[in-house]
C-alpha cells in the first residue's frame, strides 16, 4: 500500500482537534497516533478536548494531555457532562461545538466512532460531523464489553517503542479505571497488534481509523 501523509493547506502548523467523551478516550483510541504525529510535525498544535471530566478523571485528563501532547498542547478544554447522559444534554453539548471547538479551524480531527455502542462517544461523533463539515475527520476505536469493533478502513503504523509509551501512560495516569477487567496492557497491546497485522506494517503494530470522506 502507498503510505498518505498531512500537509495543512493554511501553510500553518498542523492543528489537530482531539475530542473523546470521557477522560481516557482520546488516549486509547489514537494515543500512539498522536505520539507519532508529535514526533513527524514538531510544530503541530493539539487542541485537547474531553467532555466528561469530573473529579480525578479531571486530574488524570489534564496529566494526560501533558504526556501525549507535551508542549504542543491547547488547551486543554475540559467540561463536567455527566458521563452516560450526554444524549439527554444534546443542547448544551452542541453549544460547546459551535461556540468553543469551531473557531479552532482544525486541519486534523480525531473523534468517536459514528457506530460506537457507547451512547456518550456516538454524540460526540455525530455532532463533529454537524459542526466540521469541510475537515479530514478520523473516528477512532475504544474497546469494550459491548464488541462493538468493526473494520475501519484508516491504519498508522507504530512503533512498538511507541505502543509500549502508550500503554505506560495509559495504565499510569488513568488509576480510577485500572479496576475494570478490559482496561489493562494485554488489551490495548492485542488490538494494535491486530491493526498491524491487519494493515501488514513491517512493525506489526497500527492504530486503525473509520474515515468516511477523503480528498486526494
Amino acid at each position: 500500500m502507498m503510505p498518505l501523509g498531512f500537509r495543512p493547506t493554511s501553510g500553518e502548523p498542523l492543528r489537530i482537534l482531539c475530542m473523546g467523551a470521557h477522560s481516557d478516550d482520546i488516549e486509547i483510541g489514537c494515543g500512539g497516533t498522536i505520539l507519532r504525529l508529535a514526533e513527524e510535525y514538531p510544530d503541530c498544535e493539539f487542541h485537547w478536548v474531553v467532555f466528561s471530566a469530573i473529579g480525578v478523571r479531571r486530574t488524570e485528563a489534564a496529566h494526560a494531555g501533558q504526556l501525549f501532547a507535551g508542549s504542543r498542547l491547547r488547551g486543554p478544554i475540559l467540561k463536567e457532562f455527566q458521563d452516560g447522559f450526554m444524549p439527554y444534554l444534546g443542547g448544551e453539548v452542541k453549544a460547546v461545538f459551535e461556540k468553543e471547538l469551531k473557531p479552532i479551524a482544525p486541519d486534523l480531527i480525531f473523534t468517536h466512532n459514528g457506530n460506537d455502542a457507547h451512547q456518550d462517544h456516538r454524540l460526540i461523533s455525530q455532532l463533529t460531523w454537524n459542526t466540521f463539515r469541510n475537515h479530514l475527520i478520523l473516528e477512532y476505536e475504544v474497546p469494550k464489553y459491548d464488541g462493538d469493533l468493526g473494520r475501519p478502513s484508516v491504519f498508522v503504523p507504530l512503533d512498538r517503542e511507541i505502543c509500549e509509551t502508550k500503554v505506560r501512560y495509559l495504565t499510569d495516569v488513568f488509576a480510577s479505571q485500572c479496576s475494570k477487567l478490559w482496561f489493562e496492557p494485554e488489551t490495548f497491546l492485542a488490538l494494535m497488534r491486530l491493526r498491524g497485522m491487519e494493515c501488514a506494517t513491517p512493525g506489526g503494530h497500527a492504530e486503525a481509523f473509520y474515515c468516511r470522506k477523503l480528498v486526494l
